[in-house]
Formats: structure tokens, sequence, C-alpha cells
């Protein structure tokens, strides 16, 4: 069975910095593209930031230059450094991974940005 749980969310003023966490657990790390999305109130969910299974990264241009996304393999957990944040970064943050034809999503994390 696929699991995704995060952690690392939390209230943070603006110019501040938080690391978001994904375990993971079901899938083979090693061969998943991992995918940080968020969603605002009022908003669809946007994608964040991208890790394929060969450590390359794609960002969302808004993010780029703040967002860091990484993964321990041996951890089997993906993370998403936030640097800079700004008041609409505020939003439910969630781990997505597609597998074997499924996407699965973890809870999500608030992240709340004071201004």
């Amino acid at each position: 069975q696929v699991h995704l749980v995060e952690s690392g969310g939390g209230l943070v003023q603006t110019g501040g910095s938080l690391r978001l966490s994904c375990k993971a657990s079901g899938i083979v790390f090693n061969l998943a593209t991992m995918y940080w999305y968020r969603q605002a109130p009022g908003n669809q969910r946007e994608l964040v930031a991208t890790s394929t299974h060969d450590g390359d990264t794609n960002y969302t241009d808004s993010m780029k230059g703040r967002f860091t996304i990484s993964r321990d393999y041996a951890r089997r957990t993906v993370y998403l450094q936030m640097n800079s944040l700004k008041p609409e970064d505020t939003a439910v943050y969630y781990c997505n991974t597609n597998w074997r034809g499924r996407s699965f999503w973890g809870q999500g994390t608030q992240v709340t940005v004071a201004s």
C-alpha cells in the first residue's frame, strides 16, 4: 500500500524559511518521480516542484530561486526547502507521486506566512 506522509508545515513570518518533508512507502522510491503541490483557499491545486527518479528537478516559475526540492534515497524522503517566504505562499502543501498507473497524495501540511 502506498503512503505519503508530509510534515514540517507551520506558521512563519514573511521572509522566513521552512523545510517540508514527505516520507514515502509502498513504492520503489528510486524509480519514482515525486512532486510537491500546493492549494490555497479558493484556488486550484498547483504544481510547485518536481524531482525525477534520477535527480532532475523542475520548478514553477514563481518558486524558482526560493524553493529547492531534494530527496534522500536512504530515507525514502523528498524535501521542499522554502526560503524568502511570502504571504502568497500560504497554502496546504501536498506530496504526490504516480505509481503503477495511479496517483497518490499525502494528507497535506499547512504553511501559513504572516505578513
